[in-house]
């Protein structure tokens, strides 16, 4: 019951949520103002392994030296939409107001995970329509990353920083659409006490009497059930010469819930994605 109350009511308040849109002028300021170690696709390629280890490039995407910000460049049609890339440059987590009466905000945190958090090599397939709607789908590639951020408080947030399923509509400006969330942990995780979902105790074995205990059913039956998430993806630049696409996305995502065991905090992850169209 605990379970699909925190899905249930997560649910509920991604579709109420309001997900600022970044406008393309701001998008390809952005993308103007990236680090002075970003490279095209085409350098990224020309590095050897050596070149690249402990760089910190293997966590960045590549960027568009030339293109254009007229979306109307890129001609209508269906696409395969490859190298997909998205490179975090901010996580915020949505904390209760500190004063008395106060609404809940996103607050800055300290990233404790290294440099492995960006998502690179997606794949999928986008329309192209001639009024400039667009329909994209995420089919596969590395799709998710185990990433962990602390709060000012000192309490630290893990969740799987992910777009997996990307079902996103909307002008090829800014494109919207939801994702599914995975359980941060398998079932086969034990947890402390050697309690899992499908492999342990089902009840913490000190506590034998007290199994079917209400105050334990969240602890002692786990819960892999995915979630949602949502994000907005705004184009700044296309080179309809190498079928090259830029911008910067903001989505918003449940953290992890400890396999049920406690409900999810809001995630916003804002930052830079690239992708390479090729005609399908």
């Amino acid at each position: 019951m605990h379970a699909s109350w925190h899905l249930r009511a997560y649910g509920e308040k991604c579709i109420s949520e309001t997900i600022l849109r970044a406008p393309v002028a701001f998008a390809a300021a952005m993308l103007l103002t990236t680090p002075a170690q970003a490279l095209t696709f085409d350098e990224l390629r020309g590095l050897t392994y050596l070149q690249i280890k402990g760089s910190g490039l293997a966590n960045t995407c590549p960027v568009i030296e030339g293109g254009s910000t007229n979306m109307r460049d890129l001609p209508a049609g269906n696409y395969t939409f490859d190298k997909f890339c998205m490179e975090p440059t901010s996580f915020k987590v949505k904390e209760a107001s500190q004063f008395k009466g106060g609404e809940s905000d996103f607050v800055d945190t300290r990233l404790m995970t290294r440099l492995t958090y960006t998502l690179d090599d997606m794949s999928g397939k986008i329309r192209l329509g001639g009024d400039g709607k667009v329909a994209f789908v995420e089919e596969d590639g590395i799709d998710y990353a185990p990433t962990t951020v602390q709060l000012p408080g000192g309490e630290r947030v893990a969740f799987l920083f992910t777009v997996k399923q990307l079902n996103a509509s909307g002008s090829l400006d800014n494109f919207s659409g939801e994702f599914s969330v995975p359980s941060y942990r398998g079932s086969s995780f034990l947890d402390p006490k050697g309690r899992g979902g499908s492999t342990g105790y089902d009840t913490a074995v000190a506590l034998p009497a007290r199994g079917d205990d209400e105050e334990l059913a969240k602890e002692n039956t786990k819960n892999t059930a995915a979630l949602k998430g949502s994000i907005v993806l705004s184009t700044a630049k296309v080179d309809p010469a190498t079928g090259e696409i830029a911008g910067v996305f903001q989505s918003i995502q449940p953290s992890d819930t400890d396999l049920g065991a406690k409900p999810p905090k809001d995630v916003k992850v804002t930052g830079l994605w690239y992708a390479r169209l090729t005609k399908a």
